[in-house]
């Protein structure tokens, strides 16, 4: 004990106070770890004891990066098992992924959003090309075996939409759409279905997205839940054909935008009216009724009320217990702010290679939390949901591909 304080203080001497706290992080981790190899193997350094179950084999040197710098530091080896310290566990998909890209930017020159000043912030010093390459590769890997997984069974609702992020593409920075899809299958569970980055959200791309779905093996769509994208709701009709409910959120501010502040307030909660009611029969009449009273002070409203009522209402016909759940696009929107809470970080990225990556392995981290949580919905509530008709993908894709010849 003497002689470890001796050396802080030969350290507390030397330096800045960055460099000694570099210095004595390392001397007390290096003591956990040979606290560590004590503790599971029976044996101090040497030490000989009937009780030792391994041997000492010197050490291996491992790169630490951490928030007061990068460190050398010296592993202890031995002879049988392959001993990791415990705070060297690895990174989490998105902490690797959120590094990669960080790194990739780095050294392709996009300093947009002072990447340097983020690689510092989080103790690196130096980055090569080599070290880029290996991380990349083993998150690409992990994050394109769960996009190219099979879709198995049954999954009646299905939730679309799509987030924007910025990529550097031949000079210049463009918008790039990241289209999502998250499912609930017959058992009630949530699971991110797909991602696609492309330049934008035409009616062809949701085909084309849709198609590759079907070839996975996604089938028993009913309800399909997003926005009011025109090019969507017609690529759902052609490829899916299932029935569409617009996000009741997104009506809603629309028609909110028809209308002056000092109003809003009330014209909100007379239509929310409509959504108290106890059936689909009672709402399409309480929808009608809220359209007349509004129609002669705000006569926009209520022409938007006229042509959405089917699409808004859809999610009626449906048990009463999911109605909350498959009435808005809500459970895709959280997944979107933390997809825009990681890539704020980043802020453009130098690929769509790189879009995949960090958004692939955030939404494999949420698929991994739904999968260990509840329920999100009963299986009481969704004995009443029968699966659609076009059982079998391949059969739907051929369908499709008549209709199209």
């Amino acid at each position: 004990m003497t002689e470890n304080r001796m050396a802080l203080l030969e350290m507390a001497e030397k330096g800045g106070d960055l460099d000694f706290l570099r210095e004595l992080v390392r001397e007390v981790v290096h003591e956990l770890m040979d606290a560590e190899v004590t503790q599971r193997y029976g044996v101090e350094r040497n030490e000989r004891s009937e009780q030792r179950s391994d041997q000492r084999n010197g050490y291996r040197t491992r790169r630490w990066d951490t928030r007061v710098g990068s460190m050398e530091l010296q592993v202890p080896r031995l002879r049988h098992a392959n001993y990791l310290p415990s705070f060297l566990e690895p990174r989490r998909p998105t902490e690797q992924a959120l590094v990669g890209v960080v790194q990739e930017a780095y050294i392709q020159g996009v300093s947009t959003r002072s990447v340097d000043e983020l690689v510092k912030a989080a103790g690196m010093e130096g980055i090569s090309s080599s070290q880029v390459s290996r991380l990349c590769a083993s998150i690409d890997e992990r994050v394109q075996a769960f996009l190219e997984r099979p879709i198995e069974g049954h999954w009646p609702f299905l939730w679309l939409d799509a987030t924007y992020v910025k990529v550097r593409e031949h000079g210049r920075v463009v918008s790039k759409a990241c289209v999502i899809a998250v499912g609930v299958n017959t058992e009630g569970r949530r699971e991110v279905l797909g991602l696609r980055v492309g330049p934008n959200e035409t009616q062809g791309f949701w085909k084309q997205f849709l198609r590759e779905l079907l070839g996975q093996g996604l089938t028993g769509v009913e309800l399909v839940i997003s926005d009011a994208h025109q090019g969507l709701k017609r690529a759902v009709g052609e490829v899916l054909q299932a029935s569409w409910q617009r996000c009741r959120v997104h009506f809603m501010r629309n028609i909110l935008s028809y209308v002056a502040k000092r109003h809003q307030s009330m014209v909100a909660a007379m239509v929310r009216t409509v959504f108290a009611q106890q059936d689909h029969a009672q709402a399409r009449a309480q929808w009608r009724t809220v359209a007349d009273q509004l129609r002669g002070q705000f006569p926009r409203v209520a022409e938007a009320m006229d042509a959405a009522e089917e699409d808004v209402l859809a999610h009626m016909a449906y048990p009463a217990a999911v109605w909350s759940k498959i009435s808005s696009t809500n459970p895709l929107e959280r997944v979107n702010k933390e997809i825009k809470r990681r890539s704020n970080v980043v802020g453009i990225f130098p690929n769509d290679e790189a879009v995949t990556r960090l958004v692939g392995a955030v939404l494999t981290e949420q698929t991994e939390e739904w999968a260990t949580g509840r329920r999100y919905m009963s299986l009481d509530s969704l004995q009443q949901v029968t699966p659609a008709d076009a059982d079998d993908p391949e059969q739907a894709l051929a369908q499709l591909d008549e209709q199209v010849a």
